[in-house]
């Protein structure tokens, strides 16, 4: 069963680059993309109906940000595993992101592949959890 991933990014490109990157993790680290959300509200309303493994969030989004939906998804119940991943990684972004509940907080521009690594651990996991 693969995992189920959820991307908030506004970036048409970065939001592609995850996608392809993913794609590429195969077997038993398979992934499937469930939904997209360019914007808070449509993110946190998306993720709370389709109930995602994983959250890879932005926190720069149209219409709020990232962490207004970390705040959310946490807050309602919902608990996928997060990864924030933002071109701001200012000490104040990532203390305030893991303590609203992000299980990851990654710099686009210098730890953007760590993401995938990440999934594939998780995948692995949940494998041996189902076995």
């Amino acid at each position: 069963m693969p995992l189920k991933v959820f991307i908030a990014e506004d970036s048409t490109l970065v939001c592609q680059r995850l996608i392809d990157m993913l794609s590429e993790l195969e077997g038993p680290e398979a992934v499937e993309l469930i939904g997209r959300a360019e914007d808070a509200q449509e993110a946190v309303e998306a993720i709370q109906r389709l109930n995602p493994d994983v959250a890879i969030l932005d926190i720069c989004l149209a219409e709020g940000s990232g962490i207004q939906v970390l705040e959310a998804i946490k807050s309602n119940g919902t608990s996928p595993v997060v990864i924030m991943l933002t071109a701001f990684p200012y000490p104040q972004y990532r203390t305030k992101c893991l303590e609203a509940g992000a299980d990851y907080f990654f710099d686009k521009l210098t730890e953007f592949d760590q993401v995938a690594g990440v999934v594939a651990e998780l995948c692995k996991t949940r494998i041996t959890e189902q076995e």
